[in-house]
């Protein structure tokens, strides 16, 4: 436990350290730094140029120009408020840019989509999303992974989840549950104590001894979702209904993830069917893997970020550049 802790707060100080690093640059620099990122994108072959729009276009789907409100604001006006990780990320893209552009943000976990243009970290899977600018925001939290050292067969053969139960969902799951002989399921919340489904916090290091872990979204997306599928660990979930940088609404149901039915009955048959085909949970695993690396590479994603914001001040009607976003 003192371990895994360890591991943590050692993740948030990297953050923390990154981001005051990257304050320190001056923004001219910057500014030079991403015209020769957005530069590069020429060199790349036509084959990976086209991946890497395809992500821009999916996290900024804006097809018409549009005008921002009036309250919108510029990076000169933009101030640190309590959801410091967000202010964190935003801020380091959008100093990348003049500092007189303006933008729409809303921090923390958006399931609605905003009436106008607008930055957030998540978003609805629909197709009428296109005012939802994803970012990858947040990311301290929803971007830590640890290396997974259980080869899948030498797992425990149960389902694990822990997690606090704020939404009725994830409260009828923890009651119906809890006491199946295939799961190892609980709320840690303290407001569970006394209840027979209340469990004691398991790290994730702990949880990646088993063969299947389930992700359940809480408000939004499941912040899970990502060292699960970075693992040699079986995602299992019901179809997301929210998404994030991480594309959630891109997934694959038996090819990343194993689906679920929305009240869960289908589990035991589901977890069943993997335990006596572990060839198969193991190849779901394998793409798991695959899809989770695309977000690692460091450069690649600052790119994507800046061509995100370079298409978001275009369709706003205030800058201009010689990319073609479609």
């Amino acid at each position: 436990m003192l371990v895994a802790k360890a591991h943590k707060n050692l993740h948030k100080l990297f953050f923390y350290v990154q981001h005051t690093v990257h304050r320190l640059i001056p923004t001219a620099l910057l500014q030079w730094q991403r015209k020769r990122l957005l530069h590069s994108l020429r060199r790349l072959s036509k084959e990976e140029q086209k991946k890497i729009l395809y992500r821009v276009n999916y996290y900024n789907s804006l097809d018409n120009c549009t005008e921002l409100p009036d309250q919108a604001i510029s990076l000169s006006n933009f101030k640190r408020e309590k959801s410091g990780t967000y202010y964190l990320d935003l801020l380091s893209v959008l100093r990348y840019f003049s500092p007189e552009l303006k933008f729409c943000y809303l921090f923390g976990d958006v399931t609605t989509v905003p009436s106008v243009a607008t930055l957030v970290k998540s978003r609805p899977i629909n197709k009428h999303n296109q005012n939802s600018v994803l970012l990858k925001l947040n990311r301290v939290r929803h971007y830590y992974t640890v290396k997974d050292p259980n080869p899948y067969d030498d797992k425990l053969d149960l389902v694990v989840w822990r997690g606090a139960c704020h939404q009725e969902h994830r409260r009828q799951f923890v009651r119906d549950f809890h006491d199946h002989p295939l799961c190892n399921v609980g709320d840690i919340h303290k407001n569970a104590l006394g209840q027979p489904w209340h469990r004691q916090f398991m790290s994730v290091q702990e949880q990646l001894k088993y063969k299947f872990v389930l992700s359940i979204e809480g408000k939004d997306v499941a912040t899970n979702l990502k060292w699960i599928m970075a693992s040699n660990s079986l995602c299992l979930m019901r179809r997301p209904r929210f998404e994030t940088w991480f594309m959630e609404g891109t997934l694959l149901p038996g090819y990343h993830y194993v689906e679920l039915k929305e009240d869960y009955s289908d589990l035991e048959e589901k977890v069943t069917y993997y335990q006596e085909n572990p060839d198969d949970a193991k190849r779901i695993i394998a793409n798991a893997n695959c899809y989770f690396s695309q977000f690692m590479d460091t450069e690649r994603e600052r790119l994507i970020s800046l061509l995100v914001m370079q298409k978001y001040f275009e369709y706003t009607r205030q800058s201009f550049s010689s990319c073609r976003f479609n």
